[in-house]
């Protein structure tokens, strides 16, 4: 679960001692899991069969040790693990720190420990729920007490929080992959639930100590997906997935009729045909692909389509009602702004489709409907095959909208279907052409910046490569749309510096390709190293190109799905020619799960 947070680790856990007292060992340590690997190896925590442990990212407090979780309370008797945020923590602090408690931490965290041992009376569940009824914010918490052998306790708001259930024992995780390797049968927790977990069994109330329902299901993927196979970074293995991971995502969307299906669709076709706006709200790559999907739906459609940065998307009181439908994209199903940005739609009364990839996650059980991404377990921060199948999930709810409201014809719908088809088999094609653009890579490890330019669906993927330089490479990036250069932007251009443009297809919109050709020539004449990523056969970009990067023809919309490929393995390179971590960038965490 390292991927998750990777500032600082620890562990408790119950053990019984000779005298038959039973009491918590715990070990915290700031920095990577193996820092806390080495100290548990150096000085062994006592045996035990009962225990959490967790991997932080950092909200309140820096990574030292005494940040780390689990936190304890003054009797050391519980320690709690949190993922989220305690919004009104500042003025818990201050009442237990009248009470008499001493705070050991900077985190908002601690607060929850010192609340559950005053809450404590012999039910660590009761304890649970008692004390989330007075936090505000989003949480997910896992609790241990020494008076509580052989029970651990969770509860979740806003958070993920999955359980496992094994033969003889049972698991709480923020992920399934935590637990994949001892059982593939889950639990869904819900929200405002409390979870109590023993050997035997699993018992779910809600927070006001009602029973609560749950759904079980089974994980479609085994503990062999979540590792690396042979590839030094996760990034390069899901880099190498991504054929597969298209494919998959395209398995059965055709039905018997002919006609495109999706997966959980519970919009009704009358509501579809309704609907006169689209708004497509998504976070860092996510909203790289709405963006690109804008231009699908309106060319499929003829539908207004509007694309927000969730975190932005309820601050400026959007214009919605029964006829919005609301598209929210996230790889993991808890991110925790387009969560938010998707409840504000729903209260306003819009239809919301969430495309993910992550069954059972809040995203998709908090909507109308859902498209699922089926690209397995995602492991590296920097999103890759997230991005691919997101993509062509767009392109499916698009071409679906197009079948439903009647303006695209079967046939056209087939044609697009049949494209998408040889997709996988054209990212293969760049994928066995990459090394050149890895000795490129290399060799601009000492570069300063580097600018990256597009069109049409070009100008998102232009700024996904950027993203990706700078959640990897830690250097200065910057995507525009390649027609904005003059009026700025141009002024960045000097001698030597790299920069990368998106070509389109001279044989879709020439106009776009014959645009893009003359911003070329324009910052070449200021002296700019011009990188240009082009279709097989168009020779008209070569003479201005100082590398030229090759990928399969394609139509214009459908272009993002190969050239983006050659920008991903252009940052993974660079970052590692430059000595960084590629799969745990510094601070990033996979899943972003508070706002």
């Amino acid at each position: 679960m390292e991927y998750r947070g990777y500032d600082s680790a620890g562990v408790s856990v119950q053990t019984q001692g000779s005298d038959g007292q039973w009491s918590l060992a715990t070990d915290k340590r700031a920095g990577k899991l193996a820092n806390l690997e080495k100290s548990l190896a150096e000085t062994p925590l006592p045996g035990g069969t009962t225990g959490i442990g967790h991997t932080r990212w950092a909200t309140h407090g820096g990574p030292t040790d005494a940040n780390a979780h689990p936190h304890l309370d003054d009797s050391q008797r519980v320690a709690v693990v949190h993922n989220g945020i305690i919004e009104n923590f500042a003025q818990l602090r201050a009442e237990i720190a009248e009470r008499g408690h001493t705070l050991r931490s900077e985190t908002d965290t601690e607060v929850v420990a010192h609340l559950l041992g005053e809450a404590y009376e012999g039910d660590l569940a009761e304890a649970m729920r008692t004390v989330c009824r007075r936090l505000d914010g989003a949480f997910t918490l896992v609790a241990v007490h020494a008076d509580a052998p052989d029970v651990v306790v969770g509860a979740r708001r806003n958070s993920p929080l999955v359980v496992g259930r094994g033969e003889g024992e049972n698991f709480l995780a923020s992920d399934v992959a935590a637990f994949i390797a001892y059982t593939r049968e889950a639990v869904e927790l819900g929200q405002d639930q409390v979870v109590e977990l023993r050997r035997e069994g699993v018992t779910v109330t809600n927070f006001d100590g009602s029973p609560a329902e749950v759904r079980e299901y089974h994980v479609d993927w085994d503990a062999s997906a979540a590792e690396k196979g042979g590839y030094d970074y996760f990034m390069l293995k899901e880099i190498a997935e991504q054929p597969k991971a298209v494919a998959d995502t395209l398995l059965g969307r055709i039905g018997t009729d002919g006609r495109l299906t999706l997966d959980e669709l519970r919009i009704s076709a009358s509501d579809l045909r309704r609907v006169d706006k689209v708004v497509i709200v998504a976070c860092g790559t996510a909203f790289h692909a709405g963006m690109i999907a804008k231009y699908a739906i309106e060319h499929w459609t003829r539908i207004p389509c509007e694309v927000e940065v969730a975190s932005e998307f309820r601050y400026r009181d959007p214009i919605l009602d029964d006829r919005t439908l609301v598209i929210a994209i996230s790889q993991s199903g808890e991110t925790m702004d387009t969560l938010m940005a998707l409840r504000h739609a729903r209260e306003q009364g819009a239809k919301v489709l969430a495309i993910c990839n992550t069954n059972g996650s809040t995203i998709p059980r908090e909507s109308d409907a859902v498209l699922y991404t089926h690209a397995g377990p995602e492991v590296a921060v920097a999103s890759t095959k997230a991005f691919l199948t997101q993509l062509v999930a767009c392109y499916l709810v698009a071409l679906y909208l197009g079948q439903v409201r009647g303006t695209k014809w079967g046939d056209e719908i087939l044609a697009v279907i049949k494209e998408l088809g040889d997709a996988p088999t054209h990212i293969e094609q760049v994928l066995e052409t990459m090394e050149p653009v890895r000795e490129l890579a290399r060799s601009l490890a000492d570069a300063k910046s580097v600018l990256f330019l597009g069109r049409h669906v070009g100008f998102p993927v232009a700024m996904e490569g950027a993203l990706k330089l700078k959640e990897l490479a830690y250097m200065h990036a910057e995507g525009f749309a390649a027609g904005e250069l003059k009026h700025g932007p141009i002024a960045l251009i000097e001698e030597g510096l790299p920069v990368v443009v998106v070509v389109p297809s001279p044989r879709g919109r020439s106009i776009l390709h014959d645009k893009i050709v003359s911003n070329i020539q324009e910052i070449r004449a200021r002296g700019a190293r011009t990188i240009v990523i082009a279709e097989e056969g168009d020779e008209a970009v070569a003479p201005y190109a100082d590398h030229l990067i090759r990928i399969p023809a394609t139509s214009t919309l459908l272009q993002p799905l190969v050239s983006t490929v050659p920008l991903q393995v252009f940052a993974c390179e660079l970052a590692t020619a430059k000595g960084h971590e590629v799969d745990q960038p510094r601070n990033l965490a996979k899943s972003v799960t508070v706002e």
